[in-house]
């Protein structure tokens, strides 16, 4: 039947994509002002409506990818680019979805713009009036008066993005979605040029994860992950210097991406010698990042906003629930226990991360497959977890082993944490009810439908694409 070919699985996916998309005008995280009669909040009777369309539709997109995965895995499915196609086009016009970061995007840019210190205050300090002000209402409450995480390049184009628009909401969020479209085609690009077809960019950017987070949801991450994945890429086929670049541009979006520095100095060290990888990527990263400080006049804050996201417990971060729940056993004040275990999750992934680098320069693992999964270990340790904050490694395993094991198992896990917020941004204990059906499911699956691990799989050796000179 048509329902369970691949044709059948772009068009089903299409139409659940569609109705993310309508059931997010009624339930999705609309501005409180600035967003127009279209963008409006709603009554509760039409957002509990538009969140069950949206539900429903999600699953849909899910079923559909899930089963447009297992026909690749079979070889009896092509055509991914058409399909992506599909299934992001309904969600270009879409209000934001899943997270309301997008509206401190355009806050951010515009402080920067009014000269404001976008490293020592939140949006907040807007005032009435001023540029970004409206969308500085619809930032969440966490977030309102957190001084940015993100780098200065990011900054400049959230700042061209104000400038362009005056600021205003509607127009803001559409501009940033150009640039999270541009993020996705920048990750196509990486991710077929490390040649595993489409399978790859199934498990990379069909991803319903990032569809939602990225496209629907406009976070930064997809950027990041495109200019990291960009830059590794080129480092393989020998251009490292441009590949540090990307990198370090990717690193003044987020900082996660600096673990990605570490592995292209393995693939340089590997070719031309210890001292120069050790050296020289570096040095290039690191002139990338003085230059952008510079440029964007925010000069070098962003080096002490790194830890300030994880001072907001989110209950995804497993060293934080472990961190609070033991404080509570056994202190009157348990923020200093969780402060300790947090700690030393991050500690635990800096070994994971050293670990991998170093079995990856002895030739023991794929160097982009490495890279993969210290990503992931980095954000199952880390004091902060966001779900979209899996396609860190998961574009990176995607791009070698995409058909292994890991790559089951990552499917697994992001099509579960597509279900933990709701359209307009809230986390509910519903959700992850919804996750933990969804990988019960996912662990039958793993059991009844083992694909081969193939070259780069969980046994770690190399792929090979990413020795090449």
């Amino acid at each position: 039947m048509w329902v369970v070919s691949g044709s059948g699985c772009r068009w089903l996916g299409a139409g659940g994509a569609l109705a993310v998309t309508v059931g997010g005008y009624a339930a999705g995280a609309l501005p409180v002002v600035g967003g127009g009669a279209l963008w409006a909040p709603r009554g509760s009777a039409t957002e509990t409506a538009g969140a069950v369309l949206a539900a429903l539709g999600l699953t849909v997109l899910v079923a559909a990818w899930w089963r447009y995965g297992v026909l690749l895995a079979r070889g009896a499915a092509g055509g991914a680019l058409g399909t992506l196609a599909a299934w992001g086009a309904p969600l270009l016009l879409a209000p934001p979805l899943h997270s309301a970061d997008v509206y401190s995007y355009v806050a951010q840019g515009a402080m920067v713009l009014e000269g404001y210190d976008v490293y020592g205050a939140g949006p907040s300090v807007l005032g009435p009036g001023e540029l970004g002000a409206d969308a500085a209402a619809s930032v969440g409450g966490n977030w309102t008066d957190t001084p940015a995480p993100y780098g200065p390049v990011f900054l400049l184009l959230a700042e061209a993005v104000v400038k362009l628009t005056g600021g205003a909401v509607v127009p803001a969020v559409l501009l940033l979605r150009l640039l999270a479209v541009a993020a996705v085609a920048l990750l196509v690009w990486a991710v077929r040029g490390f040649g595993k077809g489409d399978g790859a960019l199934w498990l990379a950017v069909l991803n319903p994860l990032l569809l939602v987070h990225v496209v629907g949801g406009l976070h930064n991450d997809g950027l990041m992950a495109g200019l990291m994945l960009g830059g590794v890429l080129l480092a393989v086929r020998g251009r490292w210097v441009l590949g540090s670049v990307l990198v370090g541009c990717a690193v003044m979006v987020k900082s996660p991406a600096a673990v990605a520095l570490l592995f292209v100095a393995v693939i340089v060290a590997r070719r031309d010698g210890l001292l120069k990888g050790l050296v020289l990527p570096p040095a290039v990263a690191g002139a990338v990042a003085a230059g952008a400080s510079l440029l964007a006049g925010t000069g070098f804050g962003w080096l002490r906003t790194q830890s300030v996201a994880g001072a907001i417990h989110t209950p995804l971060s497993l060293t934080s629930d472990l961190g609070l729940a033991l404080g509570t056993l056994v202190a009157d004040d348990p923020e200093p226990v969780k402060a300790v275990v947090q700690k030393l999750g991050l500690l635990a992934a800096a070994a994971i991360v050293c670990l991998l680098a170093w079995r990856a320069y002895r030739g023991r693992v794929d160097p982009v497959l490495g890279l993969g999964y210290a990503l992931v270990a980095l954000v199952v340790l880390s004091p902060m977890v966001q779900p979209w904050y899996l396609l860190w490694g998961t574009v990176a395993v995607a791009a070698v082993a995409w058909h292994s094991r890991a790559g089951q198992l990552l499917a697994v896990v992001s099509a579960a944490l597509v279900y933990e917020t709701q359209p307009a941004g809230h986390t509910p204990w519903y959700g992850f009810a919804a996750a933990g059906v969804v990988l019960a499911l996912g662990a039958v699956w793993l059991r009844r439908d083992r694909w081969p691990a193939g070259a780069g799989g969980l046994s770690g050796r190399p792929a090979g694409s990413a020795l090449r000179a």
